[in-house]
């Protein structure tokens, strides 16, 4: 593992693509239980170096029911994004992840973890490619249906601020998949660390 993840963090295929000198941001353990695949790292993660480091960390640790020394333990989360590099920015917001990470990396890396339990998908782009012909038409439609994908995956929304609303308007969302995620990762989670 150690091996891989240096190879990754030296990885520099998208470079002519990128807006800043490539730094893939990843975190994962050879014990890690829950695996977490995101989007791809924002500006401020890209300049911190530290997966999740923004106000999307902050919502989706607040759905996973841990605090920062929980989630930042490898040896339980495993943070791999679908482009492991800031993209750059759009016309909507961050361009989506660099398509070439996913298929290059995650096998490597998945295969690297024995003890994986749940594999959290957030948002369309890590759930078209792990659900495939199995997700939903719409986002909406395959978070809401996500104990059909259980136990390997669970689909989650983006966790970005942006997505208030939609959470406003989706009230099965805390009720029943948050609920449903807690009651998941609780039993994984040491009882020393704060919440």
């Amino acid at each position: 593992m150690h091996k891989l993840l240096t190879e990754i963090r030296n990885c520099k295929v998208c470079n002519e693509f990128l807006p800043n000198i490539p730094r893939p941001i990843v975190q994962t353990s050879a014990s890690s239980k829950i695996v977490i695949i995101g989007q791809a790292p924002g500006q401020k993660v890209q300049n911190s170096g530290i997966p999740w480091d923004d106000a999307s960390g902050n919502n989706l640790r607040g759905w996973l029911g841990v605090g920062k020394q929980a989630f930042y333990d490898e040896n339980i989360f495993a943070l791999i994004p679908m482009g492991f590099c800031f993209p750059g920015i759009g016309k909507s917001g961050d361009l989506p992840p660099r398509p070439e990470c996913a298929p290059l990396w995650h096998q490597q890396l998945l295969e690297s973890m024995k003890e994986v339990k749940l594999t959290i998908l957030i948002g369309q782009y890590a759930q078209k490619y792990y659900l495939k012909d199995n997700s939903k038409k719409t986002l909406t439609e395959t978070v809401k249906c996500f104990d059909e994908y259980l136990p390997d995956f669970l689909p989650l929304p983006h966790p970005s601020p942006r997505n208030n609303i939609w959470q406003k308007k989706n009230s099965w969302f805390k009720e029943s998949v948050i609920f449903t995620l807690q009651n998941i990762i609780l039993p994984h989670i040491d009882i020393n660390y704060e919440h």
